[in-house]
């Protein structure tokens, strides 16, 4: 495993603006010429989204790079699907251990990912909650929803001590 590794995590929505766009670009930049080369990806965030964009528009350039996503769904996955993913992705893992994590495989993901990599690249406002869609009696569930995946992720790479880049500021 190569520690020189980077991950995106944010919120699933963000204020998409030229500003972000340029600094997620100097940011991802300026990590390839410290050695990294393998960029992580989660999915159902804006944030995610736009820095698979930056990404994908910097590998251009450095065509060495590799776009990577991480599974937190789907440990099986036909071929035809594979092959779509790979249209945007140079590769796609699914880690066995989240497997029962039901609908939080997301929160266990986005540790795995932490934990494999040198630098984390956050979108984190501590002031967004997210929506609470309906009524749960889930204590976790509850309390997820009201801190946000992001936000738990960012938690726990301060306590990992990991190096974080936060875009939002």
């Amino acid at each position: 495993m190569s520690k020189m590794q980077v991950c995106f995590i944010g919120h699933r929505t963000i204020e998409k603006n030229e500003k972000l766009i340029s600094l997620l670009k100097e940011t991802v930049v300026m990590l390839i010429g410290k050695g990294v080369i393998k960029f992580l990806f989660g999915s159902m965030s804006k944030f995610d989204d736009l820095a698979l964009q930056v990404v994908t528009d910097i590998k251009k350039e450095y065509p060495n790079i590799q776009r990577i996503y991480v599974r937190s769904a789907n440990m099986f996955i036909t071929k035809e699907y594979e092959e779509y993913l790979l249209k945007y992705y140079d590769q796609t893992y699914f880690l066995v251990k989240i497997e029962k994590a039901g609908k939080f495989s997301y929160v266990e993901r986005n540790f795995e990912m932490i934990d494999k990599s040198t630098y984390c690249v956050f979108y984190y406002n501590e002031e967004y909650v997210p929506k609470i869609k309906k009524r749960s009696k889930d204590k976790i569930e509850l309390n997820l929803r009201r801190n946000s995946g992001t936000k738990i992720a960012y938690q726990y790479a301060v306590k990992k001590k990991e190096e974080i880049i936060n875009l939002y500021k």
